[in-house]
């Protein structure tokens, strides 16, 4: 049995944040059924990341709604809001990332569906809140890590406003999301009462940056000053940062900057003996530094620094670490197939159990491809006559 296992999730959320809520919610065991737009469904379907199409429809939407059900409705017809009606009075938990004022206008706000099912978990996940001027603005991931303050983070003190390659605003709300609901989860079996579950990705982008905000806060307001090179936080001295080698790359995190100039043999080095140097002195020893690991590979620089407990590693491809024991070992892919007989290979949920591992072989849902089962199983007969 795995621990969410018997619990109903009601998924109304597209794209990222609130699917990858969902996700880790099936993966835990729950049951979750996607209500999808009639004809299009989740805009995450056409949502392509680098034109690759898999079964007909987007990646992004077959990594992050494996383990799901489909059904497929028109909210603006009543007797289909019926049946969705029909399946929150059972659920356990809902899910949506609509602007504000959406679920309203279809009756599915909270104080509407509460009044259906008074110990309903409901989450729902904004841009940016539900009570600022901004609550209509697109909720859309670059647009919250720039407005944020993220992009003032990475790369170089000359390179600008950098996003992250990944769109991880989306990804923390949704993490957040599913932390509330799991909250909630537990005060319902030990008080048997509901909940509201509010996240804004505006929220979560802020949160995020918890350490170097504090820092900014509490250290007059001034404002981070990311390196001139081989920058990688703008509040840490060197030699924290990435360098290019005689064959590839080598991460550096903290460490004494008189012991790498002894173990490197870079005698430069040797001479930044007070500590407060690192940081005022960063970008002065990172262009000395980078000089010298120009002339060795890697595995060179590795070999001294790993056995001298440096914090260092390899810098690695999606290629490499794939092909690294030290992945393999951890069982990180898994299969999964649609119901059309579809394989592809995708992640698997990065939480173990009791050393159990949570994986699934079930993949993405064809659009509305569960109508049928779960209108047989959820929908009484007095609705469906009425439809």
């Amino acid at each position: 049995m795995r621990p969410l296992e018997d619990y109903l999730v009601i998924d109304f959320s597209q794209f990222l944040s609130g699917p990858s809520a969902s996700l880790r919610l099936a993966d835990m065991g729950a049951r979750v059924i996607k209500i999808e737009r009639l004809g299009i469904g989740d805009i995450c379907r056409t949502l392509y990341t680098s034109n690759l199409i898999m079964n007909g429809e987007s990646s992004v939407f077959h990594a992050i709604n494996r383990n799901k059900e489909s059904f497929e409705v028109d909210l603006k017809n009543e007797e289909d809001r019926d049946m969705v009606r029909e399946l929150l009075k059972k659920a356990d938990v809902m899910i949506h990332n609509f602007r504000p004022g959406v679920m309203e206008r279809l009756g599915f706000d909270y104080p509407s569906v509460c009044a259906l099912n008074p110990e309903i978990i409901y989450g729902e996940v904004s841009g940016y809140g539900t009570n600022t001027e901004w609550k209509n603005k697109p909720g859309q991931d670059l647009l919250l890590q720039s407005v944020t303050g993220l992009t003032s983070l990475t790369g170089n003190a000359d390179s600008g406003p950098v996003a992250m390659g990944l769109s991880i605003v989306d990804m923390l709300a949704g993490a957040h999301l599913a932390q509330g609901l799991l909250a909630c989860l537990y005060r319902k079996v030990i008080k048997n009462e509901g909940g509201f579950v509010q996240v804004s990705m505006m929220e979560s982008a802020y949160d995020f940056q918890f350490e170097t905000i504090t820092t900014f806060m509490n250290d007059g307001g001034a404002l981070p000053e990311r390196s001139k090179r081989n920058n990688a936080n703008a509040y840490l001295g060197a030699p924290y940062g990435i360098y290019q080698t005689e064959n590839g790359y080598l991460a550096l995190a903290m460490g004494s900057i008189p012991q790498l100039g002894q173990l490197l043999g870079c005698e430069k080095l040797e001479d930044y003996v007070e500590l407060k140097e690192a940081f005022d002195k960063r970008d002065e020893i990172k262009t000395i530094l980078a000089a010298h690991l120009l002339t060795a590979t890697t595995e060179t620089w590795l070999s001294v620094l790993e056995p001298a407990d440096i914090w260092c590693a390899d810098v690695l491809n999606w290629n490499a670490l794939m092909a690294h024991e030290g992945f393999k070992v951890l069982n990180m892919i898994q299969e999964v197939e649609m119901i059309d007989g579809y394989k592809y290979e995708t992640t698997r949920c990065p939480i173990r159990i009791d050393g159990e591992l949570l994986t699934s072989s079930k993949g993405s849902p064809k659009l509305g491809q569960d109508n049928e089962r779960i209108i047989k199983e959820f929908i009484t007969q007095n609705t469906i006559a009425n439809a």
